[in-house]
């Protein structure tokens, strides 16, 4: 494939190293060669980078797939998820949930990224329900305009949510900021 092809969700081979491209913008200045600007994201340590392209450069792809899998359970060995069709089992470990693990709740379904066969990130979905175990009451006539509180979620994580939002609610949160959006 050459680099002005290149598209979101490719996966390519650059410099020893397995990278998923985030974003591409094609440009052609004034009098010069017209090149590919990509942001990258190495598989094998997470990090994004820019890295620019002559745009009839020639760039490895390699094999991805995206699969819908049902989160199970946590143990000492990893996150343990099931493919819903065929039962299959699969581990994965803290490296590779990174951030996902505050939105994971039993039952949940999510895709799971391939490269090549081997398993190397999940995609939660944008938008999750999970539910309040510890948030501190509003005091009544504090109505100044959007104050907040923090509430405790199920899976550990802490957000900003409404003074009228109780402990027991269950609420939507975005998965891309971790942000309070509404009630579920």
């Amino acid at each position: 494939m050459i680099a002005k092809d290149l598209k979101k969700g490719i996966a390519i081979k650059w410099k020893n190293d397995v990278c998923i491209v985030m974003e591409t913008t094609h440009r052609t200045p004034g009098n010069l060669r017209a090149f590919v600007q990509a942001t990258l994201r190495s598989l094998s340590n997470g990090r994004s980078f820019d890295e620019r392209f002559a745009s009839t450069a020639d760039v490895e792809t390699i094999n991805v797939s995206h699969e819908k899998w049902d989160f199970s359970y946590q143990d000492q060995n990893g996150y343990n998820f099931m493919e819903p069709n065929t039962y299959d089992n699969l581990t994965l470990n803290d490296q590779i949930i990174g951030a996902a693990k505050s939105y994971l709740t039993e039952n949940q379904q999510v895709t799971v990224v391939f490269v090549e066969g081997k398993a190397v990130a999940i995609e939660l979905p944008p938008v999750v329900e999970l539910k309040i175990t510890n948030s501190a009451e509003g005091i009544r006539g504090d109505s100044a305009n959007n104050v907040q509180k923090p509430a405790m979620l199920e899976t550990g994580l802490t957000v900003q949510v409404p003074l009228f939002i109780k402990e027991g609610e269950t609420i939507r949160v975005d998965t891309r900021d971790g942000k309070y959006l509404s009630r579920a």
